[in-house]
């Protein structure tokens, strides 16, 4: 019956087990943790009634029940493959795929991309946008721009840009501080308080919170309020006039951007170069109207 018949996960980690005969190989071709590889094929073994593999301290070793099963769910899974193929778009030949901050997307990339895609033509890209060190999901990226500290971005990340904080307002709002209101992004450890003493400035409180840099300066530039964001987020709105520095005074901060690469082809090679020389790139400085 077709209520008896066990999740196909279970069956697509048991062949990669089976075929690499090791949990860990398996979970990194299917995009898995090992721990949820091993509970599937448990769960997969429960439900049969027998064992399919023998764990041994060096490795695996299937079962009779398990070389027995396995021919079978090989040969299902190629049928589901080819039946399903003509309904998939065609995958070009170099597609890079990017885990990312949005921030980074919209505010860095984006105004830039047409020159990278004229350069190189020949590599599509995939972007999958995140917020949260959490919400990265490496095992499928070539690359990852993740936000966060040092130690969520793992010791071979590099720092994109710098973690140096820089207040903006959009041009249209005029006066001293306290004549706008306050944009502050949550979840980090520089904010309006901090900046307020590092610049000796008097400030109010934040009366608008958001849970990115780059959310905090798009309602900035729209005229909502003045914002504390990334120094490399800032290039762009700087160059295009949509915003202006506050004072020039930059804030440390515990997080920033961090780029790695998670696959060495060649496309991601040329993107990290790429997207490295960007960031280090200088924000146009323009004299602030006042504090």
């Amino acid at each position: 019956m077709a209520s008896a018949l066990p999740p196909l996960n279970w069956f697509r980690a048991f062949e990669a087990a089976a075929r690499h005969l090791s949990f860990t190989a398996a979970a990194e071709e299917i995009g898995m943790t090992q721990s949820a590889v091993s509970q599937q094929i448990k769960s997969l073994e429960l439900r049969l009634g027998v064992p399919l593999f023998e764990r041994k301290p060096r490795g695996l070793a299937l079962t009779d029940n398990g070389r027995r099963l396995l021919p079978q769910v090989d040969a299902a899974l190629d049928q589901l493959t080819e039946a399903t193929r003509s309904f998939l778009p065609e995958k070009p030949e170099k597609l890079l795929t990017i885990s990312l901050s949005i921030s980074v997307l919209q505010w860095v990339i984006a105004p830039v991309l047409p020159a990278f895609q004229a350069e190189h033509p020949d590599i599509s890209l995939r972007f999958m946008g995140a917020v949260w060190p959490d919400e990265f999901r490496r095992s499928l990226a070539d690359i990852v721009i993740s936000f966060g500290s040092r130690k969520q971005a793992g010791p071979k990340a590099v720092l994109l840009g710098s973690n140096k904080l820089i207040a903006l307002k959009p041009v249209s709002l005029s006066g001293e501080m306290g004549d706008y209101p306050l944009i502050e992004a949550v979840g980090v450890s520089g904010g309006w308080e901090a900046w307020s003493a590092a610049a000796k400035i008097k400030c109010p409180k934040p009366s608008i919170f958001v849970d990115s840099y780059g959310t905090a300066l798009e309602l900035a530039v729209k005229g909502n309020g003045a914002c504390l964001v990334n120094e490399m987020l800032a290039r762009h709105p700087l160059k295009s006039n949509l915003a202006e520095p506050i004072h020039p005074i930059l804030l440390s901060a515990n997080e920033g951007y961090f780029l790695s690469i998670n696959r060495e082809t060649a496309e991601a090679g040329i993107f990290f170069d790429w997207i490295s020389r960007i960031a280090s790139e200088n924000p146009v400085r323009f004299e602030p109207s006042g504090v």
